[in-house]
Order: C-alpha cells, then structure tokens, then sequence
C-alpha cells in the first residue's frame, strides 16, 4: 500500500472545531449522526457516511479537503478520502 502523501499537508495543531456540539449541517437541519469527523484542513465537523447525511464526506466532495479525524471521544484515527486509508 502506497504511503498517503497528504497527510503531509496536514498542520501540526488541529483546527478549532467549527461546531464542536456536533455535525454542523445536522445542528441546522435537526437531524441526528451516528459518529462525527474534522476536517483538518479548516475544522468543520461533518457525520460519518453511517449517519443519514454523510456531511463529512459531502464536505469533502465539495472542498477537496482530503483528511479527516474521528471527532469521537477517545478515538484519534485519521482518514484520507482521496487514497481511501487510515493514515
């Protein structure tokens, strides 16, 4: 498996959360998630694609921002969307 080369872009310190009560899209429409990611590129908070809206990777499919980290308590994982990895 090739290494993912964006994870290079992403800042040592992540950014603040945009929403941190939950999924910003979800807080506006009064939808419920299952699990919730950051961005690490500009901090918006999106639900997984188990959640009904999948606003995480929707944000991604608009931004191109390529990385995200659980934003679920005790967990520290990141994904790439464009390699489709853990990184």
């Amino acid at each position: 498996m090739a290494i993912c080369e964006h994870v290079q872009t992403v800042p040592d310190v992540d950014p603040a959360p945009v929403t941190p009560q939950g999924c910003e899209e979800c807080l506006a429409e009064g939808h419920r998630w299952v699990h919730l990611r950051l961005c690490l590129a500009c901090g918006h908070v999106g639900c997984c694609d188990s959640s009904p809206g999948r606003h995480a990777t929707a944000h991604f499919n608009k931004e191109a921002h390529p990385i995200v980290r659980s934003f679920e308590p005790g967990e520290d994982w990141r994904w790439c969307f464009v390699d489709e990895q853990i990184v």
